[in-house]
């Protein structure tokens, strides 16, 4: 990184540097998870979940690109193990062992509402400190919101479609 894009951070960088190595394990779980899940979702309106599954793991791989570039760009260097996401992520993995679609669902609006969470956390961390990185959160922060709104909606057609108002 250059020094005067280092100088003008306004907080500790190797802190943040681990929040984003934190925050780049969540993303690699959930591209998996949702990649992994599209394979093998099965039930109700399995063709419109597998869409979404994996557009969605397309977005999470996007992440995991926007937040290996800023740790680049801050002197760090990205998780290099997968076995390290295990170690270092906030969200977990909830693996698909049971593909039934209303169980993906629940487990990846979990996982959504977890990535709110950290990206929350990271934009207030650097809101007037390090707008870059501000930014970049906030960025995938409305994806994140966007994911967990499609999936909440879905889960709904899904009960709708199950159990349908009388």
């Amino acid at each position: 990184m250059g020094t005067k894009g280092r100088a003008i951070i306004g907080l500790d960088v190797n802190e943040l540097l681990k929040l984003l190595n934190k925050a780049f394990a969540d993303e690699w779980l959930a591209y998996y998870q949702y990649w992994v899940g599209a394979k093998v979702a099965k039930g109700p309106m399995k063709d419109a979940i597998i869409a979404e599954l994996v557009q969605h793991a397309t977005e999470e791989l996007g992440h995991a690109t926007l937040v290996s570039n800023r740790i680049i760009q801050l002197g760090g260097t990205p998780l290099t193990t997968p076995k390290d996401w295990f170690d270092w992520t906030n969200c977990g993995y909830d693996p698909p062992n049971e593909p039934f679609v209303r169980i993906l669902l629940e487990q990846n609006i979990k996982a959504e509402q977890c990535a709110i969470g950290v990206y929350d956390q990271l934009m207030k961390l650097t809101e007037g400190k390090d707008p870059i990185t501000y930014n970049m959160a906030l960025t995938i922060m409305e994806q994140e919101v966007e994911h967990e709104e499609d999936l909440q909606a879905l889960l709904e057609d899904l009960d709708l479609m199950i159990s349908p108002p009388r």
